[in-house]
């Protein structure tokens, strides 16, 4: 039986090019996602990949949703907490809420995904989890305050989680994304784009399979070796 892989969010952009490429690997590939629901009827059918539904921000609803992956699909090895929301703003904008969902479901979610499937993953002593930071989560970025902090957040999760599960043979790591052409992207005013581009050595947007290729790696058998890592995956915008 091929080992079970979760992407949070894997049903469009960064978490589609994930889901597919696991999928090339041989791993059996579920898709969680959060509300457009014809989208992803039409990614399951597009590519026979199984997805569920439930707000990785909420506890409660992960837990059961985890739970039930488990008992229709298999014990959860693999967890890739891809999901996250933007909700900018300068911070004498920002509302409490902006804030708060931003955090709820970028760094919570990755909680609630790790306290759902690692203390399976340490049972068994094997696990990857792959957690999907940004280059703003590392290097700052005016108006996202929350986006960034939330970001930076999971870079540390990562480091911290790692360190728990080494000696179970579950590993940790993260993917620290530069601008990648998907629709939350594009939705970036054209004239603000621009800017951003002309700050990208490489001189383009990344692709999602670019980021895709990065979790590959960390989600391999052979992988074990590697916990605690964070691969920056942006053209040469910020390097340290």
């Amino acid at each position: 039986m091929s080992k079970v892989a979760v992407v949070t969010g894997g049903s469009r952009g960064i978490g589609e090019g994930i889901s597919l490429a696991l999928q090339d690997m041989g791993y059996t590939v579920v898709a969680n996602y959060a509300g457009n629901d014809e989208k992803a009827r039409q990614f399951t059918e597009r590519t026979g990949i199984g997805c569920y539904k439930f707000d990785v921000g909420d506890h409660e609803a992960v837990l059961e949703g985890c739970g039930r992956i488990a008992a229709e699909v298999g014990p959860i090895d693999i967890v890739v907490n891809n999901a996250g929301i933007t909700r900018d703003g300068v911070l004498h904008k920002m509302t409490w809420d902006d804030w708060n969902e931003v955090m709820r479901i970028n760094l919570g979610g990755c909680f609630n995904m790790a306290k759902a499937t690692f203390p399976g993953m340490r049972e068994r002593k094997w696990g990857r989890i792959v957690n999907i930071g940004s280059v703003n989560g590392q290097a700052g970025q005016y108006g996202q305050v929350n986006y960034a902090a939330a970001k930076s957040g999971i870079h540390g999760f990562t480091k911290a989680l790692a360190q728990e599960g080494a000696r179970y043979g579950v590993t940790v790591n993260a993917i620290a994304p530069g601008y990648i052409d998907t629709d939350m992207v594009a939705a970036v005013p054209d004239q603000v784009l621009e800017k951003i581009i002309a700050g990208i050595p490489v001189g383009r947007l990344g692709h999602p399979n670019e980021i895709a290729r990065g979790v590959a790696f960390f989600c391999a058998e052979d992988a074990n070796f590697v916990t605690g890592a964070t691969l920056s995956i942006n053209g040469g915008q910020h390097m340290y």
